[in-house]
């Protein structure tokens, strides 16, 4: 998933609420003698508040609706801050940040929650958590475009849209293709609106909430999606296992109660068992 270079980091409170007593969270020395947040004994880097670094607009895993920060990535991380007795809040920040960790070394966050596909490259900088989501890659087109599939992008000589940064644009180009960049999930849709493209590559279920609206189901359909084998897990900074297991935990126990079924179904769709990791 995605990108935004130069894009001003914004603070936005968090609107979902989570269940329990709000707990006052506890202090202790830190190596540079400084104090730490601590929440059931999980280093915090703002005591009463879990900090997640996100980006958007990227729905259905996160997004400001009727002003608040709404989506899947959320409220699974709602269960984590519910289950250390904190608040989640979130810091709007470019998308190369989660690729590099920097907000999570700078402190700035606990964790990130984007839409984040687990690759080898970004291990080499953050801690992930376990796989939450199995994804796939899909081809929306103008229904007048005359496209029935991503290879007829090329082979017509029409345009491809992709959100900058995100492995669907990383497929696109090793499959030979140059599209076009837009810095977020948004752009992508309105490049497409305008005519600017007239086939866009991106993660599955941003096309399903899409699709959602009338106006772009008239006006859109799909025509390929690929298992590109994907795999979305959280993040945290390198060696952060405490609060790594604090995520995994809330991970297996809503798969186990029917949680993740009941936000699944709510954010993104008809449930799947078999296309779920770790079910």
């Amino acid at each position: 998933m995605k990108l935004v270079p130069g894009r001003r980091t914004r603070a936005l409170a968090a609107t979902t609420a989570t269940a329990g007593l709000l707990l006052v969270a506890g202090c202790s020395s830190g190596d540079g003698g400084g104090e730490k947040a601590t929440a059931n004994g999980v280093d915090i880097v703002k005591a009463g508040q879990l900090t997640t670094c996100t980006h958007l607009p990227y729905p259905p895993f996160q997004s400001e609706i009727d002003g608040k920060v709404q989506g899947f990535d959320v409220s699974l991380i709602d269960l984590v801050a519910k289950d250390l007795g904190v608040k989640q809040e979130f810091v709007d920040t470019p998308f190369e940040n989660f690729k590099t960790g920097a907000f999570l070394n700078s402190g700035q966050c606990d964790l990130a929650a984007a839409g984040m596909t687990i690759t080898e490259e970004r291990k080499k900088n953050v801690d992930f958590s376990d796989p939450y989501f199995d994804a796939t890659q899909a081809v929306l087109v103008e229904k007048k475009s005359g496209l029935s599939s991503l290879a007829d992008v090329k082979a017509k000589g029409k345009k491809l849209g992709s959100q900058a940064e995100t492995t669907g644009e990383e497929y696109a180009r090793d499959k030979g293709y140059d599209p076009i960049s837009f810095e977020s999930s948004d752009a992508v849709l309105n490049g497409l609106r305008s005519g600017q493209v007239q086939a866009v590559i991106i993660d599955y279920p941003v096309v399903q909430g899409w699709l959602k609206d009338k106006a772009n189901a008239d006006a859109f359909e799909l025509v390929d999606n690929l298992d590109t084998g994907e795999q979305y897990g959280f993040t945290v900074k390198k060696g952060n296992k405490k609060l790594l297991d604090a995520i995994n935990e809330a991970i297996e126990e809503a798969k186990a109660d029917g949680t993740y079924q009941k936000l699944y179904e709510k954010w993104i769709g008809p449930f799947d068992e078999s296309a779920v990791s770790g079910s």
